[in-house]
C-alpha cells in the first residue's frame, strides 16, 4: 500500500477543508445550541462531492476511491460530527447497500438524489430492545398480495425526521437473523411516523429520531436483495459503516491536535506558552500518535476495500481504536484548555461529547473487541 496521497486526493482534501473552514466550522457551535445544522449546508455539500463519494458517475456521483471517501469523512469530523453523520448514513450506509444490492430500478430510483444532496436517506435497524442484538428485531413485514405491509419502531435513527427514504430491517420470516428482509419506504408512505430525539450528550446538530410504522403498505419491488437477506446486508453495510466511522473519529483526534497546539503557542503562563510545558507537550504527544494509528488503521480497511479483500476485522480494528482515541484526546485537550475547555466558545467540549457516541454506535466497542477476539481465536465469545 502507498501510503503518498495522489494529486487528486490532495486537491479534494484541500477542497473539503477549505469549504467546511467557511461553510460549517464559524456555525457549529450555534448550531449545537440550537440542536439543529442548517438544512442549507446539505445541498451545499452535495454540490462539493460529499454525497457523491465512490458513487459510479452514471448515477450521479463523482466515482473514487475509499481513501479519498476517508479523506472526506476525516474532514467532516473535524469541523463537525453532526454533519458528518448526515452524509455517511445517506450515502455511505444506505446509498452504497442500494449500489451493491438493490435493482437496476432502485438505483435509478434513489442514488442519484443521493448523490447531489438534494434527497436523504436513513438506516432503519436499531429498535428500543434491540441494539447489540439486531438478530432479534420486532419490526415485521407481512406479505399482503403484492404488497408488504410494516409495523413495529426503531429508534436512535440519524437523518430520521429529515430522510427522503428509510432503510428498514424488518422480520418477514421465523426467529433470528435469516429471518429478516430489507425495504427502501419512502418517508411519505401513510403510517410512516417519526419524532425527533432531543437532549443528546453529543451530535446535537443532527437529527436523531424515533420511528413508528403503522400498517405501512409498500409494494414487493421495495425489497432490497432477496427475502431472508437483510441481516447479511445489515452487517455487510454496518462492515463500511465502521470504517466511516472510524475516519470520522480521526478527525475528531486531529481537530483536537490542531486546537490543542494553536491553543497552547497562544495561551501563556508564568511567563511562558503553555507549549512550553512538558505536561503539555506530553499531551500534545499523545494526541499526534492517535491521530496517525488512528489514520493508518482506517486506511488499511479502506485499501483492502477498494481491493475487494475481506475487511471487517480490520474495519472493527480501525472503528474500536478510533473511536476510543477520540474520547481520550477529547479529554486531554480540555485538559489541556483548563477551565477555557469547558465552555462551548472553543471546540474541545463538543469534541468530547460528539467522541462519546462514536463508541457506542455502529456496533459498540465491546462488539467490535468480541468481533475481533473472534477472528484471532476462532471461538465465539456468544457461545
Amino acid at each position: 500500500m502507498d501510503l503518498s496521497l495522489t494529486d487528486e486526493q490532495r486537491s479534494f482534501q484541500q477542497l473539503a477543508r477549505d469549504f467546511l473552514d467557511k461553510e460549517v466550522v464559524p456555525h457549529r457551535a450555534q448550531w449545537d445550541r440550537d440542536e439543529s445544522v442548517d438544512t442549507k449546508i446539505i445541498p451545499m455539500l452535495g454540490e462539493i462531492g460529499f454525497f457523491g463519494l465512490t458513487i459510479p458517475e452514471q448515477y450521479g456521483g463523482l466515482g473514487g476511491d475509499y481513501i479519498t471517501y476517508c479523506i472526506g469523512m476525516e474532514e467532516l469530523g473535524r469541523a463537525d460530527s453532526s454533519v458528518r453523520g448526515i452524509v455517511s448514513v445517506s450515502m455511505g450506509l444506505v446509498g452504497k447497500v442500494i449500489l451493491s444490492h438493490g435493482t437496476e430500478e432502485q438505483k435509478q430510483e434513489w442514488l442519484p438524489g443521493i448523490a447531489d444532496g438534494t434527497r436523504l436517506a436513513c438506516f432503519g435497524l436499531t429498535e428500543p430492545d434491540n441494539g447489540s442484538d439486531p438478530g432479534n428485531l420486532k419490526t415485521r413485514a407481512t406479505r399482503q398480495g403484492g404488497d408488504y405491509v410494516i409495523t413495529g419502531s426503531k429508534i436512535f435513527i440519524t437523518n430520521g425526521t429529515w430522510a427522503d427514504v428509510c432503510l428498514v430491517f424488518a422480520r418477514t420470516g421465523g426467529p433470528g437473523p435469516k429471518g429478516i428482509s430489507a425495504f427502501l419506504v419512502p418517508t411519505d408512505t401513510p403510517g410512516f411516523g417519526r419524532t425527533e430525539i432531543h437532549g443528546k450528550l453529543g451530535l446535537r446538530g443532527q437529527a436523531t429520531a424515533e420511528l413508528s410504522f403503522e400498517d405501512v403498505r409498500v409494494p414487493a419491488s421495495a425489497m432490497l436483495g432477496e427475502e431472508g437477506q437483510g441481516f447479511s446486508i445489515a452487517m455487510h453495510s454496518l462492515d463500511k459503516g465502521r470504517v466511516s466511522v472510524a475516519a470520522g473519529c480521526t478527525g475528531i483526534v486531529q481537530g483536537c491536535l490542531e486546537a490543542v497546539v494553536d491553543y497552547s503557542k497562544e495561551r501563556k503562563q508564568f511567563g511562558r506558552p503553555l507549549a512550553s510545558f512538558q505536561m503539555i507537550q506530553d499531551m500534545i504527544a499523545q494526541i499526534s500518535v492517535d491521530a496517525d494509528a488512528s489514520r493508518l488503521l482506517t486506511w488499511r480497511a479502506a485499501d483492502l476495500i477498494e481491493r475487494g479483500e475481506p475487511f471487517g476485522v480490520e474495519a472493527s480494528k480501525a472503528k474500536y481504536f478510533a473511536s476510543e482515541a477520540a474520547v481520550k484526546a477529547a479529554n486531554l485537550a480540555i485538559s489541556a484548555f483548563g477551565g477555557y475547555g469547558y465552555v462551548d466558545e472553543y471546540p474541545v467540549q463538543k469534541y468530547m461529547r460528539d467522541a462519546r457516541v462514536m463508541t457506542l454506535y455502529e456496533g459498540t466497542s465491546q462488539i467490535q473487541k468480541l468481533l475481533i477476539g473472534r477472528a484471532e481465536t476462532g471461538i465465539s465469545a456468544f457461545l
